[in-house]
């Protein structure tokens, strides 16, 4: 991603003309008659995302595309120029294009692992901008790790996998990782161990937690989701609903590429990162419908569907986080087809226990074209949780509210007085669009990620 984007300095390249439908007249007819005799052989017209390429003096050319509004671009409004454009420097000319160096940037994205590239060759945006490359291709980066994680094959990246990656991370920024394994979480975690010991040897479930920076600091935890695949259990899912599950450990994959933004930029925070991987297996030692899981923060739980494993890891892990009492705790999980149903794949549906947390974080999600939709901590649903056996159940019958009655099984796990934030993500995108390739996709990342410049950035 660092060569995509670089200061203008007055190298060689190719011109493209930024025009919008309300300035195309008054454009066009500044050109000289060649130029407007190929638009109208192109039939060139002034709507957004069109593409043409005009020729100029000698054997040279430049390109005009048109956008909604050149006064108020978007971080994808020149997403659609680099899969057109043939390898090159380009410059813009008719809008500023902060907003939308981002969009230059991610639409280059190809998930190269087990099949090269047909065009890998960079496209180069000039810009005077230069004060945001930095953090553009950060944020860039941090999405395309998304991606690769949540489109490597389970095969691939199991728990061991996972846990090694936190170790590259850590190692890179000088934090602390540990890991606990196998039989080893029966004690301290057992519904992390409840939900992977089903899982073959060396795909055990694991509990990884990194820790970065220095102790005086705001305490900040990030928990992710790290269901590396989800057979659905003994409760098991359809092929259908199989299909895409080694996505399920997309939350985890946020959580990673966050505690990464928040190390490299060295934001003075004490970062806490948890996320319990595990593989939701079927075999002789599968956990039961039925069975009642003891947890980390003592409560017991009747395990009423083995495929609502995902709110059972993250509750031992949630448990951890507020034993450390931080300032700020923000979990990420593909938690629920009921979010999915509710919002569509790109809105995550938003929980919090704090009116000014959910305030900016809806704020950060405008202002960086990243929405999150928020949704209720509705306290009369929580009685749909209530067991006749055990302290609660894991999954309501019926499925109506899924995703906050989810939500509301994680708020058991959460302290008094931690302020929490739950982000129901898809990290999927199932169609292409400009600056957004198909496959796994990171939602809401960068609007938490500008949460915590805002809130500490400076401090």
């Amino acid at each position: 991603m660092t060569s995509l984007i670089v200061a203008d300095r007055g190298q060689d390249a190719r011109t493209v003309h930024l025009i919008d439908p309300a300035g195309f007249d008054a454009w066009l007819s500044a050109r000289p008659s060649p130029i407007r005799a190929v638009l109208a052989a192109q039939r060139f017209a002034p709507k957004a995302g069109r593409v043409a390429i005009l020729p100029d003096e000698g054997d040279d050319w430049s390109a005009v595309t048109v956008v909604a509004d050149t006064g108020r671009l978007t971080p994808w409004c020149l997403a659609h120029l680099p899969p057109v454009l043939p390898p090159g420097s380009y410059r813009v000319d008719g809008g500023d294009v902060r907003q939308a160096l981002l969009g230059w940037a991610t639409a280059q994205y190809r998930f190269t692992r087990y099949r090269k590239a047909d065009d890998d060759a960079p496209r180069v945006l000039l810009t005077d901008a230069v004060a945001h490359i930095d953090e553009v291709l950060r944020q860039a980066a941090a999405i395309a790790w998304v991606r690769d994680l949540v489109n490597t094959p389970a095969g691939d990246l199991g728990p061991a996998e996972l846990a090694d990656v936190a170790r590259q991370l850590g190692e890179r920024h000088g934090a602390t990782v540990s890991v606990i394994a196998g039989r080893d979480l029966e004690r301290g975690y057992p519904m992390i161990h409840s939900v992977g010991k089903a899982a073959a040897k060396g795909r055990e479930p694991r509990l990884i937690e990194l820790e970065w920076g220095n102790p005086a600091h705001p305490r900040v935890a990030l928990v992710g989701k790290g269901v590396c695949f989800d057979t659905g259990g003994l409760d098991i899912k359809p092929t259908a609903g199989m299909k895409l599950m080694k996505k399920d450990m997309g939350g985890a994959a946020h959580a990673l590429a966050l505690a990464g933004l928040v190390m490299e930029t060295h934001l003075p925070v004490r970062l806490h990162l948890l996320i319990p991987a595990v593989e939701n297996a079927v075999s002789g030692d599968a956990f039961r419908p039925g069975d009642v899981l003891d947890t980390r923060k003592g409560l017991t739980v009747e395990n009423t569907n083995t495929d609502a494993e995902g709110r059972l890891v993250l509750g031992d892990a949630l448990t951890k986080a507020c034993e450390g009492r931080p300032e700020l705790l923000i979990d990420f999980a593909t938690l629920t087809g009921a979010a999915r149903v509710a919002l569509g794949p790109d809105l995550p549906a938003t929980f919090a226990n704090d009116e000014a947390l959910a305030t900016d974080l809806l704020a950060a999600g405008i202002t960086e074209h990243d929405p999150l939709w928020r949704m209720p901590l509705w306290d009369a649903y929580d009685e749909q949780l209530k067991s006749d056996i055990a302290d609660m159940i894991n999954a309501p019958e019926g499925g109506m509210a899924g995703a906050v009655t989810a939500a509301l099984f994680l708020r058991r796990f959460v302290d008094p007085g931690i302020v929490w934030a739950h982000l129901d993500t898809f990290a999927w995108r199932a169609a292409a669009r400009p600056g957004r390739a198909k496959g796994g996709e990171a939602y809401g990342l960068r609007a938490a990620w500008r949460l915590l410049r805002d809130r500490y950035a400076g401090k």
